[in-house]
């Protein structure tokens, strides 16, 4: 049976992702039509405040412009000294020809005012109508793309029911013009084409997995594969250990890129050490190098680091404590599990992801997740990422969901 490794993994990941209703894609979708429709009702109710403002500034600069003209007439009319001496003896200051002078200078200039609001609320109307008018236009769009998106998805349920039931007669082309408008790189293609034509244990057991995780409560698509993962991991160690891992050998037909992933198959599971039990059944690393004893001080430093840190040496495999004692560095170590304990991530991650206790990296990588709005919860779940990105190419990935227009906060970890 092929073991189901990172690079097949996470390219499974995506494409089932794709098969469900949370599929990426389905999720923007409908994601920009809340959006749109929200704006859409927004812009309505802003248009219909702003055509009220508008009439209101139109009847209030006509009637200025009467009533300053009816005024200034009157005013004009009126000679003070025919009331003079009232207005002095009430001592009231009434000066008809200062006040159509005031009316007359500020008259104009309020005017002005109540024009200028006018036409910045009527700007604005025509900027709202425009908006309200794209996202009237966007729900109409994007309700084309769904029904697209929806065939696309429904073609590639198809093939894969078609690779499962060993019953597949379509092309190559067909397969990546399809995964071309998911848009998977042409190296995905390529690797997922070779998946459907050519189906093997890995994507059986992946489906198996999937399929009974997913039946057995609604969980979420996340916490499925994360099962899947953890029911694999488990299956391929029992192997290792009951059979010698044997070269595979790529057939013709297969291209150098899928012959490279199982060259790195063979690699990180025939490691150049040997190894025995002792009687604890905790393995016995014999590295080879000239002195015996000093590499079985090293790992007996491990050991002791690991069990300050509050690790139990013997909740992993060979092949993990191998890995660790060819990369290990006692301060990186401890200071990985206070980061992780410190951000609450399940310490459980790194039974099948012992690299992270040598990642150098690992601290700004997990800032960097928790500043895009991830949580310890979703880091626990899918812990590979962590592992399959260096800091460089983790900020790439999430350029590159950014430039497409994806959230990366909205976007699972699985998808990455």
């Amino acid at each position: 049976m092929k073991m189901l490794q990172t690079e097949v993994r996470t390219l499974l990941d995506k494409l089932y992702n794709l098969r469900g209703e949370d599929s990426v894609i389905l999720t923007k979708m409908n994601k920009e039509r809340e959006d749109a429709i929200e704006t859409q009702e927004r812009t309505k109710n802003e248009k219909e405040v702003l055509i009220k403002e508008i009439e209101k500034l139109t009847e209030e600069e006509k009637t200025l412009a009467e009533e300053g003209e009816k005024i200034t007439s009157v005013l004009s009319s009126i000679n003070r000294d025919d009331f003079a001496t009232v207005l002095d003896r009430l001592h009231i200051d009434f000066d008809p020809a200062v006040i159509n002078e005031k009316v007359s200078k500020m008259l104009p200039e309020t005017i002005a005012k109540v024009v200028a609001e006018n036409k910045k609320a009527t700007e604005k109307l025509e900027s709202v109508e425009t908006e309200m008018n794209n996202a009237i236009t966007k729900v109409e769009e994007l309700g084309i793309r769904k029904d697209e998106a929806l065939s696309n998805q429904a073609k590639l349920n198809e093939y894969f029911d078609l690779a499962l039931s060993g019953n597949i007669n379509i092309t190559r082309d067909e397969i990546t013009s399809l995964l071309e408008k998911f848009d998977f790189s042409e190296n995905e293609q390529r690797e997922a084409a070779k998946i459907l034509m050519f189906p093997e244990d890995a994507l059986y057991e992946y489906d198996a997995s999937f399929k009974s995780g997913d039946k057995a409560s609604g969980k979420t698509i996340t916490e499925v594969l994360v099962e899947a993962k953890k029911e694999s991991a488990g299956k391929e160690q029992v192997e290792q250990e009951q059979t010698n891992l044997e070269p595979v050998k790529a057939s013709a037909e297969q291209e150098p890129v899928l012959e490279e992933i199982f060259d790195k198959v063979i690699e990180e599971n025939a490691p150049e050490v040997t190894t025995t039990e002792n009687q604890t059944g905790v393995f016995e690393a014999v590295a080879e190098v000239s002195n015996p004893e000093d590499a079985k001080s090293e790992k007996e430093k491990l050991y002791d680091c690991m069990k300050e840190c509050g690790l139990d040496p013997q909740d992993y495999n060979e092949s993990a404590m191998e890995k660790l004692l060819n990369n290990y560095d006692a301060e990186t170590l401890k200071n990985n599990v206070t980061e992780l304990r410190n951000k609450n991530i399940d310490l459980k991650i790194l039974k099948n992801n012992i690299e992270i206790l040598y990642d150098k990296e690992l601290a700004p990588k997990i800032a960097k997740l928790l500043e895009l709005g991830k949580e310890a919860r979703d880091i626990s779940l899918m812990p590979n990422v962590l592992v399959k990105y260096d800091l460089k190419g983790l900020n790439n990935t999430i350029n590159v969901l950014q430039i497409s227009g994806l959230d990366p906060r909205k976007v699972p970890l699985m998808a990455y």
